[in-house]
């Protein structure tokens, strides 16, 4: 989406020291197959302007891992933030029945914390070599463009 001769600056809005920013969420009891959620962290607006985030992705994905579709969730609608949770799992939400915000940008006002999540649906497809990491946030801010990488990891182990 960018437009032309106006290339996505590297942005500054998002808060970078979020929960999720510090440390590694993970499971070192996974089964090649399994399908798991996990929540990129929750976006913060810092800045003094309300921000349209239009994409996110996480940025390195290693061979073994693989995924399947990016969602956008409502936090009251799955009573807080489920940072990890295995597909089918008794606590996991039942994502495929809830509104995904994903189709459109989300809002988000200036000094606020979105309401709004976004989730990576992961499948194990042979046992990670390494973590996945680096979540992007690409978002629009008074007409300009930009694309801002918080930190963010993710490391499922399969079991012998």
């Amino acid at each position: 989406m960018e437009q032309e001769g106006r290339p996505a600056a590297a942005g500054s809005a998002l808060a970078t020291d979020g929960t999720q920013s510090s440390g590694i969420v993970g499971n070192e009891h996974t089964r090649v197959g399994e399908i798991w959620h996990f929540a990129l962290p929750v976006p913060y607006n810092t800045s003094s302007k309300a921000i349209e985030i239009t994409d996110v992705a996480i940025e390195h994905i290693p061979s073994g891992l693989e995924v399947l579709e990016y969602g956008a969730y409502h936090l009251n609608d799955t009573e807080g933030l489920p940072v990890l949770a295995k597909e089918g799992g008794p606590h996991t939400p039942e994502f495929a029945k809830l509104k995904n915000y994903v189709a459109k940008p989300v809002k988000v006002p200036a000094g606020k914390e979105s309401d709004i999540f976004y989730l990576a649906r992961v499948q194990i497809t042979a046992p990670p070599k390494e973590t996945a990491r680096k979540c992007r946030f690409e978002y629009e801010q008074s007409g300009q463009e930009y694309t801002q990488t918080l930190d963010c990891e993710l490391e499922l182990r399969v079991s012998k």
